[in-house]
């Protein structure tokens, strides 16, 4: 079964178009996790007009912001296969397929996409090259550079990552999910464009983890998440 998990907020220009790049790829059994932030446009509308049973629907009851609001969509996921989603970019027809087959020899892919404005024109082919990524736990513990929209998961990670830590400014999910998985799992770079990443005025991830990024700020923000990770392997 694969979980799809989408956090929306005010996404009434663009969930439409993302909904319908990813149904036709999963099946009647899997399940789209809609974790909406209290949007105060037509997004809710927008998704209800599905009319989809695989898409359910769930109200974020924790704090405001989208990482809270990406934990409370993982937390109602039920597949072996978890996926993560934005709610602007698009799909392309492959990405479900070629996703699961890279776990079948990995716990977590992360796959490449082209950076597209908001009417989809591409301005730049790969994701991995302006971010520079490359995997590892120490390469990605100095400067995180995964991104959650690029990352297919299987349960395992998702069992250890929950539940995020508290301060969300200084831990953001993908930024979580990518230490939790590069320490304690596999993981693999697919060099292959599954998404159209689209960055527009309006993209709420722009302003997820608010701050300025001193370095002060950037030394607390690793000892933070590395306080947690130990944590974890000591937790039962």
């Amino acid at each position: 079964m694969i979980s799809i998990c989408i956090a929306t907020y005010n996404g009434e220009k663009y969930i439409k178009d993302q909904l319908i790049s990813i149904l036709h790829q999963i099946r009647d059994k899997d399940e789209v996790i809609i974790s909406d932030d209290h949007s105060t446009d037509n997004t809710l509308k927008v998704i209800k007009s599905f009319n989809d049973n695989r898409i359910k629907i769930f109200m974020n009851t924790k704090e405001k912001g989208y990482t809270r609001n990406f934990e409370n969509a993982l937390e109602k996921a039920h597949g072996d296969i978890i996926f993560l989603s934005d709610q602007d970019d698009i799909w392309m027809s492959n990405k479900v397929n070629v996703c699961v087959r890279g776990l079948k020899n990995s716990d977590l892919i992360v796959h490449d996409g082209h950076m597209v404005n908001k009417n989809l024109d591409v301005f730049n082919e790969s994701i991995f090259e302006f971010r520079n990524v490359k995997n590892g736990f120490f390469q990605n513990f100095v400067n995180i550079k995964y991104l959650g929209c690029c990352m297919a998961f299987n349960k395992n990670i998702l069992n250890k990552s929950l539940p995020f830590p508290a301060d969300q400014i200084l831990t953001t999910h993908d930024s979580w999910l990518t230490l939790v998985a590069e320490l304690y799992f596999s993981v693999t770079l697919i060099h292959q464009p599954l998404i159209k990443y689209r960055r527009h005025g309006d993209n709420t991830s722009l302003g997820g983890a608010k701050g300025n990024n001193s370095l002060i700020k950037k030394i607390l923000i690793r000892m933070y998440s590395l306080f947690h990770l130990i944590k974890i392997y000591f937790r039962k």
